[in-house]
């Protein structure tokens, strides 16, 4: 044929040839899968490394058999209700140990006033007192002086009254005085002494046990004699 070319069927047609920016956007959308799984892997990775770790439990350690706490040249005043000073302690110094929440109080000052107004003041040497002060075991040179009331009454309880021993515990709140060592008790002109100790002035209870001995004014010896 005249001008005519011929085209073999079999041959195979030819793709069209693609720009740059073509070729990489192909061979981007192929890698995208391995891309996103990398970012994952990475993400993961990141989030175990930054989530922390929870800590084992740990053992309670128990409470310290030494002072916590060392004041010196201290007073403490305790207010129960208004208007009464209720209960004041002081003493050269303290020291707290928070396994019994003892105090350990060097040259110790107690002072305290019951609802009726009366004041009892305890000194001594050294004393261990509870945390909240409602006891106090006083040693050395123990001193336990009872002040009248407001209000006299012919109460020989009531009148005043003084406790002297090496060791005397004293209740606070309750009131009362408990010993068994060697106790002198003085009342005005009376003079008793024994080798135990109770007195509880809200059940209106004193005694004093083993070899009591004194010295009675006239008015109780004749009082006794009867």
């Amino acid at each position: 044929m005249d001008g005519a070319q011929l085209i073999d069927a079999r041959a195979p047609a030819q793709r069209p040839r693609l720009s740059r920016w073509a070729r990489a956007l192909d061979q981007l959308t192929a890698s995208l899968p391995v891309v996103l799984m990398a970012v994952l892997a990475g993400l993961t990775y990141w989030l175990v490394r930054s989530t922390p770790v929870p800590e084992a439990p740990r053992e309670q350690a128990p409470p310290r058999s030494d002072p916590d706490y060392v004041m010196e040249r201290f007073s403490v005043q305790h207010y129960p209700q208004a208007g009464l000073p209720g209960l004041r302690l002081e003493g050269r110094t303290l020291r707290h140990y928070p396994d019994t929440d003892r105090l350990e109080i060097d040259d110790v000052r107690v002072r305290h006033t019951d609802e009726q107004g009366r004041v009892t003041v305890a000194t001594a040497r050294q004393a261990q007192a509870e945390g909240d002060g409602s006891q106090v075991r006083l040693v050395g040179e123990a001193r336990v002086v009872r002040q009248a009331g407001a209000e006299p009454t012919r109460d020989p309880l009531d009148q005043p009254m003084e406790f002297r021993g090496e060791e005397l515990l004293f209740f606070v709140d309750a009131q009362r005085l408990v010993s068994d060592r060697p106790v002198m008790l003085e009342q005005g002109a009376m003079q008793l002494s024994g080798q135990a100790l109770i007195y509880d002035h809200p059940r209106r209870v004193l005694e004093l046990r083993g070899g009591v001995q004194g010295v009675l004014p006239p008015a109780r010896r004749a009082g006794a004699a009867s």
